[in-house]
């Protein structure tokens, strides 16, 4: 968009511009640039109008996307430009990830490189590497404490080695996603280090202050990230004799946005790690990026501004790369991470589907799917130029924070259905399978979240506890539900390392000094490649799951109704067991795939008239593509398997 002032100002900036940049080809730079200016001047001026350096933020602002196209590899930016040419390239649905720990699932960098093979067995093709800067040992949060933004953790490997991985995907056809944490630093980072020493630039980078008046105005609206271990929203730092904001843990400080240097910063590493060869960069904890005194300082109006304006930025030297936002907010905020006022995404092009998560997880434990039908309900249209990241478990808790009015309609009280969700998970309720542990227990609330293994949540471990084959055939059908259901539902399926195998709870966690205080690490587990082996042992648990979801993703990829183009029609039968909904092909809308799963451990049947009829989907024999049987419709009913789920289409 050509608008004289802001034009203007980028001739100014561009005549102030490092001269070595200037000698550099910089054709496509220039032509991005100029049409992504008059955006990024708006939205930073949003943020900053009031300083007096905006001009000269503004000039180190294009210095740093100028040098980063300048180290862009030549190969990567052959990448964005055929992306450019097919912008809507992420939402087919030949897409199938999994996120995993490199060293618990296979050892350093190269090690993960040599089973690439085994993912592609699977089937999947985008793999998201979870956190692999470096960390303080003992003071890591998983990876999320990072002390340098720019190298690779040594337990993990070398910067050449994860180049060398991105190349190998991208040559076989892979997508490689890498972790950016956003919204706070290690204590041990450098500039943590800095303003302990007294640097007052330093200090600006974080939220610090001298006495607690500033931090208590903070603390009566925050709420608690960690109240376990981390209570609280401030700790007192000796060294620095001051209070700093650290939401999350004592040893994660918050970065202040209120300073543009923090914000160009923070763009300089995400565009360092996307020339890395990063396909995607997961955006760790948006929710949180601006503070702002008497309000929960999430969501804030201008969080959204900040990831407008990465996203404006990267697309000027980076246009191929995508962000996923990590923001576990409530369903009315979460659409609101792909861009508000948009018809493509201006944001995040990809968002954790959280909502229908734990809506999952609702209807497994009362085996009636009418919260969950409820909840997509009101989960709020996504743009269309984005879409959704659909998981059943994954390295964090289950939180239960669907809609409390949902949770109404669907005949429960929020409050006891919440509490009666997490007993049923953590061994409070007797008659339950499952076996998970309770995480981020609230005393002063109740709250309390879920963690656990998927296979131990649904039932599998006391099942082969038991020995009771029904039982364990029951309990691997409701896992291979769960992810059909992720596979059809519209958005990219993400499974979690060690799912597609049947892993169980690992309890070690509880003799490790540094973890045993946090409950996650019991579903955080290292790969066992010997029992991997079994995935070729048929009848085995591990066979079965394997090669069931193996299936399913071939399946998937040759369903282009399964593609995401806002092509999905939520369905309501009388059956509360069965969740239902049609999808259908984004070019031949005639060409549906009817989508059923019955979260009960009985038979149940659907009748097609409540759905308005079966020739409403199709005109010849009704068959499931997942068995590949034809579907006996006697009287226009279908017979849907215990636990079982059906992907319907005429043939």
């Amino acid at each position: 968009m050509y608008e004289p002032v802001s034009h203007a100002l980028l001739n100014r900036i561009l005549d102030q511009v490092n001269p070595e940049l200037k000698k550099k080809q910089l054709r496509f730079f220039h032509t991005r640039l100029g049409a992504n200016f008059y955006a990024i001047h708006s939205l930073f001026r949003r943020l900053y109008s009031d300083r007096d350096d905006l001009e000269a933020q503004m000039v180190r602002l294009v210095e740093v996307l100028a040098r980063n196209y300048i180290d862009r590899p030549k190969g990567l930016k052959k990448l964005d430009r055929a992306r450019e040419q097919d912008h809507q390239w992420f939402l087919h649905q030949q897409w199938v990830g999994m996120a995993l720990y490199a060293n618990s699932f296979a050892g350093r960098l190269p090690d993960l490189q040599a089973r690439l093979p085994y993912l592609q067995e699977l089937g999947v093709n985008l793999v998201h590497v979870m956190p692999i800067l470096q960390c303080p040992p003992g003071a890591s949060d998983g990876g999320y404490a990072v002390s340098d933004f720019r190298d690779v953790d040594d337990r993990a490997g070398t910067l050449d080695e994860l180049r060398e991985l991105g190349r190998t995907m991208r040559g076989q056809g892979m997508l490689l996603t890498l972790d950016v944490v956003v919204n706070h630093t290690s204590d041990q980072h450098a500039w943590a280090q800095r303003a302990r020493a007294g640097d007052e630039t330093y200090r600006d980078y974080y939220y610090t202050f001298e006495d607690r008046s500033i931090p208590d105005q903070y603390e009566r609206t925050l709420p608690e990230v960690f109240p376990e271990q981390a209570p609280g929203n401030f700790t007192w730092d000796d060294a620095m004799n001051r209070w700093v904001m650290t939401v999350f843990n004592t040893y994660q400080w918050d970065l202040n946005y209120r300073n543009p240097a923090v914000f160009i910063e923070m763009l300089d590493i995400l565009l360092f790690w996307a020339n890395q060869g990063a396909d995607i960069l997961r955006l760790d904890a948006v929710a949180f990026l601006w503070k702002k005194i008497g309000t929960q300082s999430q969501n804030e109006r201008e969080a959204h501004v900040i990831l407008q304006l990465f996203k404006d930025c990267c697309q000027v030297t980076a246009p191929g790369v995508l962000f996923i936002a990590e923001a576990i907010v409530a369903p009315s905020e979460i659409t609101k991470y792909f861009g508000e006022d948009a018809v493509v995404a201006k944001e995040c092009e990809i968002a954790y589907n959280a909502t229908t998560m734990a809506l999952l997880w609702d209807a497994v434990a009362t085996k009636n799917a009418q919260l969950l039908r409820e909840g997509i309900r009101s989960l709020p249209d996504k743009l269309e130029g984005a879409t959704w990241l659909n998981y059943v478990r994954c390295h964090d808790d289950i939180g239960l924070g669907f809609d409390d009015a949902d949770i109404v309609k669907a005949g429960y009280d929020p409050g006891s259905h919440r509490r009666f969700l997490v007993d049923w998970f953590t061994g409070g309720y007797a008659m339950s399978p499952a076996r998970g542990r309770p995480f981020g227990e609230n005393e002063a609330t109740g709250d309390a979240r879920i963690a656990g293994a998927l296979a131990s949540l649904a039932g599998l471990e006391s099942a082969l506890e038991s020995g009771d084959e029904d039982e364990i055939q029951r309990r691997i059908d409701l896992i291979l539900t769960l992810h059909g259901i992720i596979m059809a539902f519209g958005g990219i399926p993400l499974l979690y390392y060690g799912d597609e195998l049947g892993t169980l709870n690992d309890y070690s966690y509880e003799q490790d000094v540094h973890r045993s205080s946090d409950s996650r690490w019991v579903h955080r587990p290292t790969i066992d490649w010997e029992r991997a082996e079994r995935r070729h042992e048929r009848g085995t648990p591990e066979f079965r799951i394997f090669n069931g979801l193996r299936h399913m993703i071939e399946v998937r990829k040759e369903t282009p109704a399964f593609a995401d183009f806002n092509n999905r029609e939520l369905l309501d039968p009388d059956n509360t067991h069965l969740f239902a909904f049609l999808r259908s092909h984004p070019l031949k809308p005639s060409e549906r795939v009817l989508v059923v799963a019955n979260f009960n451990d009985e038979e149940e049947q659907l009748d097609l008239d409540e759905l308005g009829g079966r020739g409403r989907f199709g005109t010849g024999q009704l068959g499931d593509r997942i068995s590949g049987a034809t579907l006996t419709t006697d009287e226009g009913v279908i017979a849907v398997p215990p636990f079982g789920i059906l992907w319907v289409e005429a043939h």
